[in-house]
């Protein structure tokens, strides 16, 4: 017995070695992240360039918003107006709906909330996923939390917002909750690019059926689908080209429709003006009943294009955002509404394109055809938002690997997704033709937009918690509030499911799926990457040929994994008998960040000792970076690689700061080989404290010998340089292989149904279907190495 028990204690006691060895030799990486850290400020503008903003944003933003009063009032009285106090009701409504939720909500409030400028579902979600531990994908690095673009508060013990984030990270159903929560937004939005462009277009050309040319409605549609084709065809082109014109169409159409309203006023009814007392919203409701209630679906209507709004924030500042508002877009909506009401105060026969029907004879057909170009300016910006929202899911493990192309070298979230194009495309037309009217998609189009804004309500009270730690009344006030207008739209709008609003619902439905499942499968990877990755202890007894051939040239092992070292590697060796002389794993790690500077991308460190010649870089990208091709990644690659060693070398030797600062010096002549971007990334990513622990580890009996310390001089230190960035040069012209793991997940037997069904069929599918990691990394196959693995989930 008691030698069995000193035979535990032995093993234990070797295990606590390996362990603790393991841990010297593979630590996360902040002392690197910690030193690449630059001084980060936010860009100011001039009050000029302010202004200019202001102007462009009227195209990129407003036009879903601001076309809305093609179709509002007839999908609010579809069966016509019966009395004409109601018209003041409705009037009534739009102006405090316009006020409350674009206005105060979105515009002063949420697109505060934006991530880096960023704005969105997955904007916000990716600013909670900083704040507060809430990302199902346990991937989450301190070493992250050194990016200037990563931006987390600190809480006091038992501040309420500690105690909520304690609360949210508690458990993970909490933090699938909110998962889920950000999904069904997003499939929302991705619904509301669909039917937007549909409505938009339609209504535009039903202008042609109101006019002086009476056609039949089919040739209508048909006109439609015409401009929707060429609208879609012309995403490859990206919106660089002709996005000079959005600005100028835009403001056209707001000083149109606000002119039109302010001489239908003075013509017809300037009474309409008392809708401005919500006196009339009650009487509204008491005089109207459940039918003036089910006729919010139409009301709400006016305020599409406001998630639209917050999701094509990238390009302005929040304050141009405001001013192109609050002086442009809010006054000429109220003024065109308003004066439609007031011909309709007059003319209640003409509520259906009661837009068209209201304008001069003088200058119908020149706001015909603004209206209609209007249209496909409010559609472009759907679309884009669509790509944007599609780009981030991605990026965030959200959605299966598609193709990203951007259409522009200056803007670089003008983006253009093919797939998705096409899928956009196709059930566009389907909706217009199916329906062939403005109400059903009305219906469809506000049972999407309601939801959204239910969705962004309840990530807002978490923003204003755990970001700008506001006053738990301020945070109680404004979801109230939202959720009250919100509710009551709500409540509307499902009395209409079965009017057309089933469309969104069974579309989001569809990409539910497609988005969760894909998560799911990701997170089950890479909790597979995890718990089967390889001791660094057990290579290191492997010893310094790793126990096989050391054939010339560098491998690149693709892995998730920031620390360890993944399964594929140890796959690899085991059933080959060769590997290169050179080995780096190379993680490229997406974080929520909107954007990672190119000096701050890469993180180097050397694994084990020097003549193991292992390495490990870590490649950070924000949700809206872009992967560069593979030669750009690779020369960074190498030359963060090669500038480390060189400072290995000058901090081995006990070289001072003043050295390290020649060698980055731009004026150098010694490292006009190494590109300027990358010198303070490759300086800052070395571990400074450990590699000469690292370095002095023997591999004799005892897996860990501190005692053998040896600090080389300067001169052999330099000759040590020179021949290992000698070697690194060899090995990279001898050649560079791409080793990606090709990991198949099977459910187990005795699996759920649920699993099995997800794992072996729907994500199965989606992996076959999607993009390969090599087209993604931009891989050469002549270069690629791919190693499969099977494993039971």
């Amino acid at each position: 017995m008691a030698s069995g028990r000193k035979a535990v204690e032995d093993t234990d006691d070797r295990d606590s070695s390996i362990w603790v060895l393991d841990q010297q030799l593979d630590q996360p990486m902040e002392e690197e992240a910690r030193r690449i850290r630059n001084a980060y400020q936010e860009k100011e503008h001039s009050v000029l360039k302010i202004l200019q903003l202001a102007f462009q944003s009227l195209g990129i933003v407003y036009g879903d918003l601001g076309t809305s009063p093609l179709y509002v009032f007839y999908n609010t009285f579809p069966d016509g107006v019966e009395n004409t106090e109601d018209l003041i009701g409705a009037l009534s409504l739009i102006i405090y709906s316009l006020t409350l939720i674009p206005l105060i909500k979105y515009v002063f409030i949420v697109c505060k909330a934006n991530d880096d400028g960023q704005g969105g579902t997955f904007a916000l979600y990716s600013l909670l996923c900083r704040h507060a531990k809430i990302g199902t994908i346990p991937n989450h690095d301190h070493s992250d939390e050194k990016l200037t673009t990563y931006s987390c508060s600190k809480y006091r013990e038992q501040s309420f917002a500690a105690k909520t984030k304690r609360w949210l990270e508690g458990h993970r159903v909490k933090k699938h909750a909110i998962l889920v929560l950000v999904l069904v937004g997003s499939c929302m939005v991705i619904g509301d690019g669909i039917l937007t462009p549909a409505i938009s277009v339609l209504s535009a050309v039903g202008g042609i059926n109101v006019g002086r040319t009476k056609i039949s409605n089919d040739v209508a549609v048909l006109v439609a689908i015409v401009i929707l084709v060429f609208l879609f065809t012309m995403q490859r082109y990206g919106t660089d080209k002709v996005g000079w014109l959005f600005a100028p169409v835009v403001f056209l159409w707001f000083i149109l429709i606000g002119g039109i309203g302010i001489y239908n006023i003075c013509k017809y009814d300037n009474g309409v003006l008392r809708a401005f007392s919500p006196v009339y919203i009650y009487r509204y409701f008491k005089r109207g009943g459940k039918v003036g209630w089910i006729s919010l679906g139409g009301i709400m209507l006016s305020i599409t294009g406001t998630e639209a709004l917050f999701a094509d924030l990238s390009h302005f500042p929040v304050s141009s955002i405001q001013i192109a508002f609050t002086v442009v877009v809010f006054p000429c909506l109220l003024l065109a509404y308003s004066g439609q009401a007031a011909y309709l105060m007059k003319n209640p026969n003409y509520v259906a394109g009661a837009f068209y029907h209201s304008i001069p004879d003088s200058i119908y057909w020149p706001v015909f055809f603004v209206a209609t170009t209007a249209a496909i300016v409010a559609s472009q910006a759907t679309i884009s938002a669509t790509f944007s929202l599609i780009k981030q899911a991605l990026a965030l493990g959200c959605f299966p690997r598609v193709k990203v192309v951007h259409t522009s070298k200056t803007f670089r979230n003008q983006i253009y997704i093919p797939d998705i194009n096409w899928i956009l495309m196709v059930l566009c037309i389907a909706v217009t033709a199916g329906f062939k009217n403005q109400s059903q998609i009305g219906n469809a189009s506000g049972t999407a937009v309601i939801i959204v804004m239910l969705v962004t309500t309840c990530l807002m009270t978490l923003i204003m918690i755990l970001v700008w730690h506001s006053h738990w009344a301020l945070v109680l006030l404004f979801t109230w509030l939202s959720l009250l207008v919100e509710g009551f739209y709500l409540s509307s709008v499902i009395q209409k499911v079965y009017q057309g609003g089933w469309v969104p619902l069974v579309i989001a439905t569809a990409f539910f799926i497609i988005m969760y499942t894909w998560h799911y499968g990701t997170a089950k990877r890479y909790e597979i990457e995890m718990h089967t990755k390889v001791s660094m202890a057990w290579i290191l007894s492997l010893g310094p040929s790793l126990g096989l051939v050391r054939v010339p040239g560098i491998g690149l092992v693709y892995t998730e994994l920031a620390s360890g070292v993944p399964h594929i590697f140890s796959h690899f060796i085991t059933n080959l008998p060769a590997i290169h002389s050179v080995v780096v794993f190379v993680c490229l790690k997406c974080l929520p960040v909107c954007t990672i500077p190119e000096e701050e991308r890469f993180l180097v460190k050397r694994i084990g000792p020097k003549n193991f010649r292992m390495f490990r870089c870590v490649a950070r990208y924000g949700y809206k970076d872009l992967h560069k091709k593979d030669d750009d990644f690779e020369k960074k690659l190498f030359d963060s690689l090669f500038l480390f060693v060189r400072l290995e070398s000058l901090m081995d030797g006990g070289s001072s700061d003043s050295d390290v600062s020649s060698l980055l010096d731009p004026q150098n002549e010694t490292v006009t080989e190494f590109p300027l971007n990358t010198l303070n990334s490759t300086c800052s990513s070395m571990e400074f404290t450990n590699l000469r622990t690292a370095d002095s580890i023997q591999l004799a009996n005892s897996p860990l010998n501190q005692n053998q310390i040896m600090v080389p001089s300067n001169q052999a230190n330099h000759q040590t340089e020179i021949d290992e960035l000698e070697f690194l040069v060899s090995c990279k012209n001898v050649g560079v292989v791409h080793i990606l793991g090709n990991t198949v997940m099977t459910a187990r037997r005795d699996s759920s149904l649920f699993k099995k069904i997800a794992i072996d069929y729907v994500y199965a599918f989606l992996r076959k279907i999607c993009r390969a990691n090599s087209a993604m990394f931009n891989i050469p196959h002549e270069s690629l190495l791919n190693v499969g693995q099977t494993f039971y989930v």
